[in-house]
């Protein structure tokens, strides 16, 4: 059993690599900033530590000039803010390898097999733990992509995310807008605390006041018992409020009077309740022009629309679509518990070159499909039989 120790003061980015590691059966350790972690590294063995570069109290690059006195463990250094100045300093000091935020599953499981290969030759690797289901990932390990669109868009999560300002997320159906509202919710000053969603369109008119508000015992037909809004569930954290733009006109009045008051009325009840909540919100409409039809309201869109992030089609960033779908067929082989196949460059260069109007959501289910109908090697001819 070989000891990975994680140094990040990033909850999420710690959640994320811990899943990934354990999945392949690897002992994991935790620790928040430099110092922690020296006084861990005293106490015990490591095989291999990440350490994130900039964090509280003592940075990755101080943790990693003071570990080399005490430990022989390789030291991979992982940032979201580096420069290619900090990355070449950090080799320099001694560190194995450096890797940019958002992280890679591929690109981290392959530096820990090729690190804990060189340093004990002699025991073998622990095989993959076959799991029906892979673990769930945070939203900011599942964002992949290389391309200029997506890193601008984790740019501006990542100045946006420590903030309170509401967000509204736009984009085509299938781009990954509830991605991007749990990544910014996990990067927030909120993380601890609820992160709440309601699909507006999935929730009928009449019951949506309910869903949103809370109701008390009796209220209307089927109150069987008092119940708790998404509002007061998302107390002292993060609503998420996903397609926005198919609320009634009716609905929006009495969210903006939410938001604006910061206090709501549970149906049925005479007595308001307070609530802090951030609002998140997504939509996949063009709501200036459900503005002009009369369809949504303005001051509404004002009051949610702080910061607007746009989420890029599948289209816009071509150049990330082999990172996806072998990212996919990583994830389908691990929950079929089959061996990844391999796609010839042909394939792969179709793949990039379809035109896809369901997005990222499409693209897995072609990946998907192919997984299940080839054998081990995906060929042009099975693209093009099975798209």
């Amino acid at each position: 059993m070989y000891n990975i120790l994680i140094i990040d003061d990033e909850r999420a980015i710690r959640r994320a690599l811990r899943e990934i590691l354990e999945l392949e059966d690897y002992e994991v350790y935790e620790a928040t900033d430099g110092k922690d972690a020296l006084d861990k590294i005293r106490q015990q063995v490591f095989d291999l530590i990440f350490c994130d570069i900039k964090m509280p109290k003592m940075d990755g690059l101080e943790f990693l000039t003071k570990s080399k006195e005490i430990s022989s463990a390789p030291v991979v250094m992982i940032s979201g803010h580096g420069t290619i100045e900090t990355a070449v300093e950090s080799l320099k000091i001694g560190a194995v390898d450096y890797i940019e935020k958002p992280l890679d599953l591929n690109k981290i499981l392959s530096v820990v097999k090729e690190q804990l290969g060189k340093a004990k030759t002699e025991i073998p690797l622990p095989k993959p733990v076959k799991r029906a289901k892979v673990a769930p990932l945070p939203s900011s390990t599942l964002i992949i992509g290389e391309s200029v669109a997506v890193k601008s868009m984790i740019a501006m999560i990542d100045r946006v995310a420590p903030t309170d300002a509401k967000v509204l997320i736009t984009g085509e159906n299938g781009t990954g807008k509830e991605l991007v509202a749990k990544m910014l919710f996990e990067k927030s000053l909120r993380s601890k605390n609820p992160f709440v969603e309601l699909n507006c369109a999935a929730i009928p008119n009449e019951l949506i006041e309910s869903e949103l508000f809370g109701h008390e015992k009796g209220s209307f037909t089927s109150a069987v018992a008092k119940q708790k809004g998404k509002f007061q569930l998302a107390d002292s954290g993060t609503l998420f409020l996903d397609e926005i733009g198919d609320m009634s006109m009716n609905t929006q009045s009495k969210v903006l009077q939410a938001i604006q008051e910061k206090k709501i009325l549970p149906v049925g009840s005479e007595k308001e309740i307070e609530v802090d909540v951030r609002i998140l919100s997504a939509t996949n409409k063009n709501l200036r022009e459900e503005i002009n039809a009369g369809r949504f309201r303005e001051d509404l869109y004002h009051r949610i629309n702080v910061i607007e992030i746009k989420v890029p089609s599948l289209g816009e960033r071509r150049e990330d679509i082999p990172l996806l779908v072998e990212h996919f067929l990583e994830q389908i082989s691990q929950e079929a518990k089959k061996e990844k196949p391999k796609i010839e460059k042909t394939a792969m260069k179709y793949l990039q070159e379809f035109e896809y109007t369901g997005n990222i959501r499409q693209l897995r289910n072609i990946v998907e499909r192919l997984s299940i109908l080839c054998d081990q090697t995906i060929s042009l001819t099975d693209v093009k039989s099975y798209l």
